[in-house]
């Protein structure tokens, strides 16, 4: 055993709960085997708990859909921070909840819930005293209570209209003691109640970026349409306008370009500052005397405005365009986005 190798001298094969008959074994591990271990009694722990899901997750699910108030999610201790994040896992996801600590409960916070609101109580036992005297003015409020405990017989577990067992057999904790594996196993069953919710409302990346709206994660879901100009800021010509007309129109709006639409509004093409040098190349002395259907180029690149603005990015470098115009389904432009707008937004 080198220098980085662990003895672990004190791995307990019985039960924490009679610690008298707990027999320790001697066990060297390097400290890769020693952390590939943990993970793997975790991993353990959710594969298990995947096997017992039952008609009672359902139900759970059945009762979040139906709850028309909040998700107020409580627990102590380890299960605390575990509730606190699922909590922040349902509220960012569509699903209005925050945590309650289950002492601030007894000592005012329950005014902070009414009979529309729904509770997910977390205790690995079911037996924690702060939630075992919560459970009474739960009921008498009339909130659903959704149990994660890891024991089905608890007053947790008799109190809820649902529980869901999310027992392990062990901790990854060579003393058998720390909250490990089962809070892994509450954790992981929080994010399968979120994102089984997030799926049957259908929440939309659109939906997901109203509650992200700062940091990366807000700017990959920002739509065109949050950030584009419309409206007469955006440039259109029509096909027959004079040569001096689209000079005009491309100066007065200032971005390089004007859309070329036909008379009903739908887009045939785009001229830009290029267009107007190449057909003073090739029509010279007769040049004023075109219209806009004999300089555009037709076919140009859009883009609607439900896409991301991220989408619109990769498609302006793709193409190596500064502008691109927003259609509606009639190919009607309906607005415009420059990598100005990008920038200001934080996308770029």
């Amino acid at each position: 055993m080198n220098q980085f190798d662990l003895e672990v001298g004190q791995v307990f094969s019985a039960s924490p709960s009679d610690p008298d008959e707990a027999k320790p074994e001697t066990v060297e591990l390097s400290l890769i085997e020693y952390g590939a271990q943990v993970l793997q009694d975790e991993a353990e722990a959710i594969l298990r708990i995947k096997d017992r899901l039952a008609p009672s997750f359902e139900h759970a699910i059945e009762l979040l859909v139906e709850c028309s108030g909040k998700v107020v999610v409580t627990g102590m201790g380890k299960s605390g921070h575990i509730a606190t994040k699922i909590a922040a896992t349902f509220a960012s996801t569509g699903t209005p909840a925050f945590f309650v600590h289950p002492a601030e409960l007894r000592h005012g916070d329950f005014g902070m819930l009414d009979s529309r609101d729904l509770v997910i109580a977390l205790s690995s036992s079911g037996e924690t005293q702060e939630i075992k005297l919560v459970l009474e003015p739960i009921k008498r409020t009339g909130l659903k209570l959704i149990a994660l405990t890891g024991n089905m017989q608890s007053t947790l577990a008799r109190y809820a209209d649902v529980v869901l067992d999310v027992s392990v057999d062990k901790e990854a904790c060579p003393l058998n003691l720390a909250p490990t594996s089962s809070t892994t196993a509450a954790l992981a069953m929080g994010d399968a109640l979120a994102m089984t919710l997030m799926a049957v409302k259908g929440i939309a990346p659109e939906d997901f970026a109203r509650s992200h709206p700062g940091g990366s994660l807000g700017q990959k879901l920002i739509t065109v349409e949050s950030i584009m100009r419309s409206g007469v800021d955006v440039p259109i010509v029509s096909l027959n306008a004079a040569y001096e007309a689209v000079l005009e129109e491309i100066t007065a709006k200032k971005l390089g370009f004007t859309a070329v639409c036909e008379d009903d509004g739908k887009l045939r093409g785009v001229i830009t500052d290029g267009d107007l040098r190449r057909s003073i190349s090739k029509y010279r002395e007769s040049v004023f005397e075109k219209c806009a259907r004999d300089i555009m180029t037709t076919s140009p690149k859009t883009i609607s405005s439900q896409s991301l603005a991220v989408e619109a990015l990769k498609l302006m470098e793709k193409y190596s365009i500064a502008d691109l115009l927003i259609v509606d389904h009639a190919t009607r432009p309906v607005g415009l986005i420059d990598l100005k707008d990008l920038l200001r937004a934080g996308v770029i």
